[in-house]
Order: structure tokens, then sequence, then C-alpha cells
């Protein structure tokens, strides 16, 4: 699966902003989420800038849930999906395990 959306509060937004245009991110399981239980983070520079979609955090939950996590390529969304959509990062999730 690749282009996936990245879901960034405003928290997030000021260090999204710094990022480059082409960068790598880490996922994570957080399973201590309080709002999504099987929430997967997205890091960069050890830093959270938001998190996958609950519909498909869902789908790689347990397959990062026991592991360091795994490093993705991640790049900035074309302006227009940001004024549509207001997402800021598309990551590539092609070769990251589903559970299935």
């Amino acid at each position: 699966m690749t282009r996936v959306p990245v879901a960034a509060s405003p928290a997030f937004i000021e260090r999204v902003r710094q990022l480059p245009s082409k960068f790598t991110v880490t996922l994570r399981a957080e399973p201590g989420n309080r709002f999504n239980h099987a929430a997967v983070a997205v890091s960069s520079g050890g830093e959270t800038i938001g998190y996958l979609p609950p519909e498909l955090s869902r789908r790689y939950f347990e397959s990062l849930r026991n592991g360091p996590g795994v490093d993705v390529p991640g790049r900035h969304a074309p302006l227009a999906m940001h004024e549509d959509t207001g997402i800021e990062v598309l990551v590539d999730l092609t070769g990251v395990a589903v559970t299935a």
C-alpha cells in the first residue's frame, strides 16, 4: 500500500512543516493510546508527527506490536490534498507486514 495519509493534529503541524519534502518516518504500535487501542504512531526524529488512520492502524498494529518499529518513506502531501482534506503527510507502507 502506498501513499497512505497520516492523521496529524494541530499539535504536530509545526514539527511536520519543519521536515524536508521527503523523509523517513518510524511506525510504532502504541497499545496504551487511550483513543485507539490499536494505534500506530508515526514518528520522525524521535517525535510523533501523527498516526495512521484507525481503519488502517488495525491492519498493521499486531505486526508492529512487539518490535522496535519499522522505518518507511514519508513525504509532504500535495498542496491540493492538504487544502481539500487537511492531510499533511503521506507514508509508503509497501513491505510493512499486514495482520490478517
